[in-house]
Order: structure tokens, then sequence, then C-alpha cells
């Protein structure tokens, strides 16, 4: 499953988004028209749509209508058409939120991670998340690692999820914070090394040498299963 799907006709502009979000974990997608996007919908799941609305071809609000009415994909329109008509235009297509061109890297990364929230922080995906030796009942939230049994409070299971969840990624400290604990919240750093301590202790066979919960330096970690 791809996280986003950056429909937008600027390579400038699209690459760099991508490479931000790639940075803070998410798995992305460019398609550079209205029918190319289209397509890459119909035939591969996606959890968000990043949509310019001044597309060669098909008409950026026509395709936020499409997705709406067809895939129920939740999608922020990012564009420089920035009249309150083109906003309620938006908004009445069935786009979640609305980016004005230039935008501020941060917000997008913050409306994303709100409308993220929103929309997947409760959804089970499946009943059970395998990942390797792990095996977590996201219905039951119990978690077993090589047939052993987990004991976690709620927060280790879900910092164990979404670690599990994006295997293989190397996730930024502040995502995770953001993802886990909420955007709202006032945890410090701190907070997460000591439950990333706490896991390594449960599924690592030497927790001070990890080959599971991997940190990388000056990014944050990584779930190898």
């Amino acid at each position: 499953m791809t996280d986003i799907l950056i429909i937008e006709d600027n390579k400038e502009i699209s690459e760099l988004v991508r490479d931000f979000l790639v940075s803070d974990g998410y798995s992305c997608e460019i398609a550079c028209s209205g029918e190319a996007g289209l397509d890459y919908l119909r035939h591969n799941s996606v959890r968000l749509v990043l949509l310019d609305v001044m597309l060669p071809g098909l008409d950026g609000f026509t395709l936020c209508n499409e997705i709406h009415n067809t895939l129920n994909t939740p999608l922020i329109i990012v564009s420089a058409r920035s009249t309150k008509d083109d906003k309620l235009l938006g908004l009445r297509s069935g786009a979640d939120d609305y980016v004005e061109k230039p935008f501020d890297m941060d917000i997008l990364h913050a409306k994303i991670s709100a409308l993220y929230r929103r929309h997947y922080s409760d959804e089970p995906i499946g009943n059970h998340l395998v990942a390797g030796a792990l095996d977590m009942d996201l219905t039951a939230r119990t978690a077993v690692f090589s047939g052993r049994p987990l004991e976690l409070n709620p927060k280790e299971f879900d910092l164990l999820r979404y670690l599990a969840e994006h295997s293989g990624q190397a996730l930024r400290k502040e995502t995770i914070l953001d993802m886990v604990w909420g955007g709202d919240c006032f945890s410090e750093p701190s907070t997460l090394t000591v439950h990333i301590k706490r896991l390594r202790d449960k599924i690592e066979p030497e927790s001070s040498s990890p080959v599971h919960i991997i940190t990388i330096w000056g990014i944050g970690y990584k779930y190898q299963p």
C-alpha cells in the first residue's frame, strides 16, 4: 500500500514534497497528470492523495470529485488557486483540506498527520499485523513474538504497531511522536526513548545490540522484521 500519492505536474514541486515525506517515513508515488493519478488509484491502494488542481488534461476539481465519490480516499488539495471560490469548490468537490501554494512544508506535514489520525488511528488493517516473528492481533490488542506472548502497555502496543506497519522504513522521531502520541501532546523525545528501550527489552535477543528496532542516527528508528 502507498501512503501518499502526489498528483502534480510540476516536477520540481512533486519531487521536493516526495523527498520530504519519504524522509518522514511515508511511502510516496508521483503522478504528473489527472489521468495518470486516477489510473494509479484504480490499480493500487493509497492512504492519502495530495492533488494540484491546475493539471493538464483532466481538471483537478473533477478528479477530486471522482476520487471522493468512487474511492473515498482522504485528499488534500495543494494549489496556487487561492480565492475563496476556489477553496469552496475544492471542499465541495470532496477535499478534506485545502493548502495554498507557496506553502510551508511543516504546515503541509501537520495537515497530513492530522488527516492520518482522523482516518486511520483506530482502523484495524485486517485483524492481524504480521511482520517477521511478530504477530499482532489488532482487535484484541495482543502481540506474540517468536511464539512468546508480549506484555505491552497500551502505548507500547501502539508504538510497536506503528513501527511494524512501516517495517524497513527510517522513521523520524518527530513523526513517531506525532503519529503515536498525537500532534497536540506534550510528550518529550525522552518519552519515545524510554518506550523504545522497553520494547527492545521485550523482543531483542540482546537489547544492547538490537537487530529489530534499529537506531538510525540523526533520524530516528527503523523496525527490521
